[in-house]
């Protein structure tokens, strides 16, 4: 029944890292479920310390760089239409709230303007604002 300990220990640890988000309680959590496991196997005291202490180094030490890396990717590495927003481009047919085209990162991209009194003419320099569906949603940079 010692196993029950190592799991509650493993919640709270669960709870500690929603309030920190810095990915260490979370390794923590999972080196006592590797000590609930030796225990829930009937492994002695000693051992099961061990196993989570071990556990929760190596994943410390192994697999928190690697999370962390992933989740603090720079914006510059977007990709997709992610990378498309906040990008200049040509208006190459007028663009009102409902239709135009403009050339974005050397494509002809169907466009519309962001704000739905504005209309901008051909020639334009415009930034996109964000892409919605297949259309750059645009603001002309120039008054």
């Amino acid at each position: 029944m010692d196993w029950y300990w190592w799991v509650a220990a493993a919640l709270g640890l669960a709870v500690v890292e929603i309030a920190t988000l810095d990915l260490i309680f979370i390794m923590l959590a999972v080196g006592s479920l590797a000590g609930a496991v030796v225990s829930a196997v009937g492994g002695p005291l000693v051992l099961q310390v061990v196993v989570a202490g071990a556990v929760a180094v190596l994943m410390l030490a192994l697999v928190r760089p690697v999370a962390l890396r992933h989740l603090r990717q720079p914006a510059g590495l977007r990709t997709g239409v992610a990378a498309l927003e906040g990008a200049t481009a040509v208006v190459v047919e007028r663009v009102d709230a409902h239709d135009g085209r403009v050339k974005l990162k050397g494509e002809l991209w169907s466009a519309r303007s962001y704000d739905p009194d504005r209309v901008i003419e051909p020639g334009t320099v415009v930034d996109v604002v964000r892409i919605d569906g297949a259309t750059a949603v645009v603001l002309a940079t120039e008054p």
